[in-house]
């Protein structure tokens, strides 16, 4: 866990020199055809939630839309909204709340495609505790960070009585060590760690009380949007298609994300891909578009909980469909 914290301070401070000057367009030419570099910010370390935007560069998916992208892992802190916003960086991996909540800060990202449709985020407990469903959290301690969208609004629609909110640290540990301990995670991640460390755990997915945003979305700045739709359409083709090849067929990705992050192990990662699989509509043709009625209801959630000032972001310019 320290390596890891570690790695994400240096991977935020890389991000925080390339913002040191805007990003000029650049190419290189490689078996005689010309490619436009571009930066891909991602939003944590490697992992199965960014397995589709590495198969569009294993595969040459990238290549074929005429880019050379690469890919600059996060971390704890990355400041890839901002980065975007500004135009350090071309395009970031963001969840959706962070869209609106960046847009009234004054970064003016727009989301692009979402590549997990079903919001993975979750509560794990233990088997024996008897807590069915997140309305029965009570008398347990509970590990999140308070402060994020999802805690904010599991607070305002939950009564947890009897709970003691700690902060989150990122680890299992406390988790496997105490019977009356919830914490915060992944559905992807998390339960499978758990599991793999003998703990019986039933997972609570925060969906299930109506906060639900897109996850693993790619997104641009507005500018980016408007002076260079070309340049966003062919990104975003390729990662819907870089992702409907890694939930088909994700062995040589997931190969490729323990090569860059050693931390994860084959099983976590065809756990996740399993556990991402049933969050997506991949297969329908409708894959990564998003609604505006989603929009509207995440930015109503987050004025709801006090997040966000009402009617200061339009729910119909935090989102765009690339053509």
């Amino acid at each position: 866990m320290l390596n890891r914290m570690i790695f994400g301070l240096l991977l935020a401070a890389m991000l925080l020199v390339v913002g040191c000057g805007k990003a000029k367009p650049a190419t290189e030419t490689v078996d005689g055809k010309t490619l436009r570099k571009v930066r891909l910010a991602l939003n944590w370390f490697p992992e199965a939630e960014h397995g589709g935007f590495y198969t569009a560069q294993l595969k040459g998916y990238f290549a074929e839309e005429g880019l050379d992208v690469q890919i600059i892992p996060g971390g704890p802190g990355a400041p890839v909204i901002p980065q975007v916003a500004r135009g350090a960086v071309e395009f970031g991996i963001a969840s959706a709340d962070q869209i609106p909540l960046g847009r009234a800060e004054g970064a003016k990202a727009v989301a692009l495609m979402a590549a997990i449709d079903q919001s993975p985020r979750c509560f794990l407990v233990h088997e024996a505790s008897g807590i069915k469903a997140l309305e029965d959290l009570q008398n347990c301690t509970l590990a999140m960070s308070s402060g994020r969208a999802f805690a904010e609004y599991l607070k305002k629609h939950v009564p947890l009585k009897n709970v003691r909110i700690v902060p989150y640290d990122g680890s299992i540990t406390a988790f496997l060590r105490d019977p009356n301990f919830a914490q915060q995670g992944y559905e992807f991640s998390e339960p499978f760690l758990a599991t793999e460390a003998g703990a019986k755990v039933r997972v609570l997915p925060i969906r299930d009380i109506g906060f639900n945003p897109y996850t693993s979305v790619l997104f641009t700045s507005d500018k980016r949007k408007q002076s260079d739709p070309e340049l966003v359409a062919a990104m975003t083709r390729a990662c819907i298609q870089g992702w409907k090849a890694y939930l088909a067929d994700p062995q040589e990705t997931n190969q490729h994300l323990q090569s860059l992050n050693p931390e994860l192990s084959p099983g976590v990662l065809s756990f996740g891909v399993q556990a991402i699989k049933p969050l997506t509509n991949v297969d329908e043709p409708s894959y990564g578009q998003m609604t505006l009625e989603r929009w509207k209801t995440l930015t109503d959630q987050l004025v709801e909980i006090g997040m966000l000032k009402k009617d200061i972001v339009k729910p119909e310019e935090c989102f765009y469909e690339a053509k």
